[in-house]
């Protein structure tokens, strides 16, 4: 199964960013969302590193709904899902490998929202590197396990853009808020605290929704053939 969830990896992210749609459309709003924030900073001010970061995550879940109905979209369009389907690869296969895709594409999106975090809103990095880049890939997998879920179950909707927004942001509040307040302490010179008990929220809900992807995708994924 991991050797053919590393193939849909690989097609989906040679597939999207050859066509560029997914990838490009979720930085793009991402710079425009934290440039349109940035002018909210009073003359000669800044913004506080709590609302620097709730920017950044925002600009993230937003790039989120972007990058998974680009990626599913790839299959529905050309009426590929049923041969997926009737191929006799695990069904898991196919959720492991958009989430591979998608966490890929949206860590690329994030490296590019980092420095414009920096530049538009005048936030540096004074809390400890680590606990950045742990909280990043943490919150990231959650935000993928979710979307990559919640995909499949957008696909052959009218306005799926929209349906997936409504449904995915309810979910992701608890990681996002960790998130928030995490990159809050990173973006901060104050003393961090109890920064154990906002990842220890992360991972947790890393496991709940990766274990309910697992028992869910096939239903979801397979449930209009």
């Amino acid at each position: 199964m991991l050797k053919r969830s590393i193939v849909m990896a690989r097609k989906d992210l040679k597939l999207s960013v050859s066509g560029g749609q997914g990838l490009v459309q979720a930085v793009l709003l991402g710079l425009l969302l934290i440039f349109l924030f940035s002018l909210s900073k009073p003359l000669g001010g800044t913004i506080s590193a709590q609302a620097a970061g709730a920017i950044f995550w925002l600009a993230s879940a937003f790039g989120l709904v972007l990058v998974f109905n680009d990626l599913f979209s790839i299959e529905e369009a050309n009426g590929a899902r049923i041969g997926i389907l009737s191929s006799p690869a695990p069904v898991h296969s196919v959720w492991i490998g958009k989430g591979v895709a998608g966490f890929t594409l949206l860590l690329i999106s994030q490296l590019v929202f980092l420095p414009a975090t920096a530049a538009f809103l005048g936030q540096t990095i004074n809390g400890p590197l680590w606990l950045l880049g742990v909280t990043l890939i943490g919150a990231d997998i959650g935000l993928v396990v979710i979307g990559a879920l919640l995909g499949a179950l957008s696909q052959g909707q009218a306005a799926r853009e929209s349906l997936l927004s409504v449904i995915v942001f309810p979910l992701l509040l608890p990681v996002l808020l960790a998130g928030i307040t995490l990159f809050g302490f990173c973006f901060s010179s104050e003393e961090i605290e109890a920064y154990d008990k906002w990842l220890g929220l992360i991972f947790a809900f890393d496991c709940l929704f990766a274990g309910a992807g697992l028992f869910l995708f096939p239903f979801v994924y397979s449930g209009e053939e």
